[in-house]
């Protein structure tokens, strides 16, 4: 009988251990890699900031690592590499309809939108004073981003704009940080950047070198915007880079928050709240945290949002689109 009984106790013993196995495995989903952008760019020390609050205040471990932007962090959730990701709106519609950057992988559906953060700048800079303006760009060496990413498209875009083709220009395709260190050694004479400003590349540029924005204004930035709506404008207030005196107009699009289609709706929920419940000691570490409201967070409309993220709108009056 004692026998039986130790025999009892071990199977008792070893149901639990499985138990307690089996919820570490489910423990996994609060376990989430988050793909941002370079080193060099907002999407990485902003992704860093955000991480720690998920981590404080949704009990997410949340892990936020350097990627090659947009495009990539779209495709890694759509092969289960990563859960959330930073992705520009335009870029986001791309990957949904699957159209320009998508269109020889074809559309994804396994992501939903958390909420817009912030305004993603398109800044075009040079060091060259004979580059006054967009027209100035034929000829000279230019990067216009990584290909098929998302400043690529942007480039795109403003070059198409002022009737500026890839056979114009001498097309360097550069990384943030390649581009600065580019226009540092005279090897580009101009280069797009897209993100939220200041950023870091350019800031780093304008105070050891100097550089110029060039204004993206007027009826060109009104055609802009026509044919391509989901650009909007955008100043740069006078001040936001070193030596620069004087505000610089452009387009811009946000910077927007995914997340796996398959993520918990409660750890949705709890994310979300995690960003939009602290904005103001985010702020505190990030400037960009000054942008975070719900107006802007829940202002999406051609792409689904998680139903998490929708039901901490939802408690604060807005509603947004959850169906496909």
């Amino acid at each position: 009988m004692k026998r039986k009984g130790v025999m009892k106790w071990l199977c008792a013993v070893m149901i639990i251990v499985m138990m307690l196995s089996l919820g570490g495995c489910g423990d996994s989903s609060h376990r989430m890699m988050f793909g941002t952008g370079g080193t060099a760019g907002t999407y990485y020390s902003y992704g860093g900031v955000l991480a720690q609050y998920m981590k404080s205040y949704a009990g997410v471990r949340v892990t936020a690592v350097s990627t090659g932007g947009s495009k990539v962090n779209i495709q890694s959730i759509q092969d289960g590499d990563f859960q959330l990701g930073f992705t520009q709106s335009d870029v986001m519609t791309y990957g949904w309809d699957g159209t320009r950057a998508f269109e020889k992988d074809g559309p994804t559906h396994d992501f939903r939108v958390l909420g817009c953060l912030y305004a993603e700048t398109v800044q075009l800079i040079t060091m060259d004073d004979s580059i006054q303006s967009v027209e100035d760009l034929r000829g000279k060496s230019v990067s216009i981003g990584e290909a098929g990413s998302g400043v690529y498209f942007n480039a795109l875009d403003v070059l198409n704009g002022a009737g500026i083709t890839l056979e114009d220009i001498k097309p360097q395709y550069q990384s943030f940080e390649d581009s600065k260190e580019s226009l540092k050694d005279g090897k580009i004479k101009a280069a797009f950047i897209v993100a939220g400003a200041p950023t870091t590349a350019i800031t780093e540029l304008a105070t050891t070198n100097g550089v110029r924005l060039i204004n993206i204004s007027g009826d060109f930035r009104d055609h802009i915007i026509e044919e391509c709506p989901y650009y909007a404008p955008l100043t740069i207030p006078a001040g936001t880079y070193p030596g620069q005196d004087e505000p610089v107009e452009t387009i811009t699009v946000e910077a927007t928050l995914i997340v796996s289609a398959a993520v918990d709706e409660q750890i949705v929920y709890d994310l979300t709240a995690a960003i939009f419940d602290h904005a103001e000691e985010i702020t505190l570490e990030n400037a960009k945290g000054a942008e975070l409201n719900l107006e802007t967070a829940s202002s999406v409309t051609n792409v689904p949002y998680h139903e998490g993220a929708a039901r901490y709108y939802a408690e604060h009056g807005i509603t947004v689109n959850t169906k496909e």
